[in-house]
C-alpha cells in the first residue's frame, strides 16, 4: 500500500476539490460492490454520515451528496490495521484505488473507481470514545450491536440507534431536509475543544484559553493578495485565533489529520471543510472564487483550499 500512484492521487484530489452530486442509479450500483467486497472480506461495516442520514430519513441517496460513507472501530468487530492493509489489496484487485492515511483520531480509507469515492473511516477508540468528523463524539454503545436497514434493496448495518447517531452529527433537527451548506450545520454541532485530550482541556479552562501552546500558523490574505489583520480562523473542536498586524494566526493542531476550519472577516466568511493540518506547519490562506448557490452546490464551502510553507519553527 506504499506505493505511488499518481493517477489514484489525482483522482482522490478531484473529488475533493471539484466535487460533482452523485447520480443515484450509479453510486447504488457502486455501493452493492463496495458491500460486496467488503462482505467477502469479513469485514463488520456500516452506513454512516450522508448516507445514513439519507437512507434512514429519505430512503435514497441525498441529491446533493457527492460521495458515500462507511465505517468501523478498531477494536470492536474484528477490525485492526491488519484487517485495513488486506482489505485495501482486495479492493484494489477489484480495480479501485484505495487510499489509506492514518491520523490521530481515526485511519481514512478512500476508495476510489471511475471517479466516485466510498470513504471507509476507521474510527479509533480515544479515551472510550470515537470522533466523527469534523469532531463529534460518538459513545461505543453506538456500534456495540449494529442496527440493519434495507437501502438500495439490500441489508446494511448502522449504529444502533441510528437517530442518536444522526442527531449527534447533524443536531436536533436532522430530520429536517436543508439542502446544499449542511457543513456548517454539522461544524456547529462540535464543541470548541472536542479534540483536546483531557490535560489539553484541562489548561485551556485554567489559562481561559490561551493554552495549549499553538503550534501552527495561517497567513490570510485578501482577494487583492494583502494580509488581513484581524480575521477570525477557527477549527473545530480546536478553538478559534485573530489573525495579527500581519494577517497570521496561531493555532494549536495535537496531530496530522483531517480538519474543518473557518475564516471570517468584514464582508466574508468561507468554510474549509476539509483541510489536512500537521503540527509545526505554517500555512497561506487565500479566498477562493465567488460562486453563488445556483452557480456550484458548494458555495462557500471548499476543501483542500490552504497552501503549505515552509515547516515552522513552533
Amino acid at each position: 500500500m506504499a506505493e505511488q500512484d499518481p493517477a489514484g492521487e489525482a483522482a482522490y484530489e478531484k473529488t475533493i476539490k471539484d466535487p460533482t452530486p452523485l447520480d443515484p442509479d450509479v453510486a447504488a450500483a457502486r455501493l452493492r460492490e463496495v458491500k460486496r467486497i467488503f462482505d467477502e472480506q469479513g469485514v463488520n461495516f456500516w452506513l454512516g454520515s450522508g448516507t445514513l442520514l439519507g437512507a434512514v430519513r429519505e430512503g435514497r441517496f441525498i441529491p446533493w451528496d457527492d460521495e458515500m460513507d462507511t465505517a468501523g472501530v478498531i477494536g470492536m468487530h474484528g477490525l485492526d490495521m491488519e484487517t485495513i492493509y488486506r482489505v485495501g489489496e482486495a479492493f484494489r484487485s477489484h480495480g479501485f484505488y484505495p487510499r489509506i492515511k492514518p491520523n490521530v483520531r481515526h485511519v481514512s480509507v478512500a476508495l476510489i473507481k471511475d471517479g466516485i469515492r466510498t470513504d471507509w473511516t476507521c474510527h479509533k477508540i480515544i479515551n472510550g470514545r470515537a470522533y466523527e468528523f469534523p469532531g463529534v463524539e460518538l459513545p461505543l454503545h453506538l456500534f456495540e450491536t449494529l442496527g440493519e436497514i434495507e437501502f438500495i434493496g439490500e441489508r446494511f448495518r448502522t449504529p444502533n440507534p441510528p437517530e442518536e447517531y444522526l442527531r449527534r452529527k447533524y443536531g436536533p433537527d436532522w430530520q429536517t431536509p436543508k439542502g446544499p451548506g449542511f457543513e456548517s450545520d454539522v461544524v456547529g454541532e462540535v464543541a470548541s475543544d472536542a479534540l483536546l485530550d483531557p490535560g489539553p482541556r484541562l489548561l485551556r479552562k485554567l489559562s481561559l484559553g490561551l493554552l495549549p501552546r499553538p503550534n501552527v500558523s495561517v497567513q490570510v490574505f485578501d482577494r487583492d493578495g494583502g494580509p488581513v489583520a484581524g480575521a477570525e480562523v477557527a477549527v473545530a473542536g480546536l478553538g478559534r485565533s485573530r489573525t495579527n498586524a500581519h494577517g497570521a494566526a496561531r493555532l494549536y493542531v495535537p496531530g496530522f489529520a483531517c480538519y474543518a476550519m473557518t475564516v471570517t472577516y468584514p464582508g466574508h466568511r468561507e468554510l474549509l471543510y476539509e483541510e489536512f493540518l500537521t503540527p509545526n506547519a505554517a500555512y497561506t490562506y487565500h479566498p477562493g472564487p465567488i460562486v453563488t448557490p445556483e452557480e456550484h452546490y458548494k458555495a462557500g464551502v471548499r476543501a483542500m483550499a490552504l497552501e503549505r510553507k515552509e515547516d515552522a519553527k513552533g
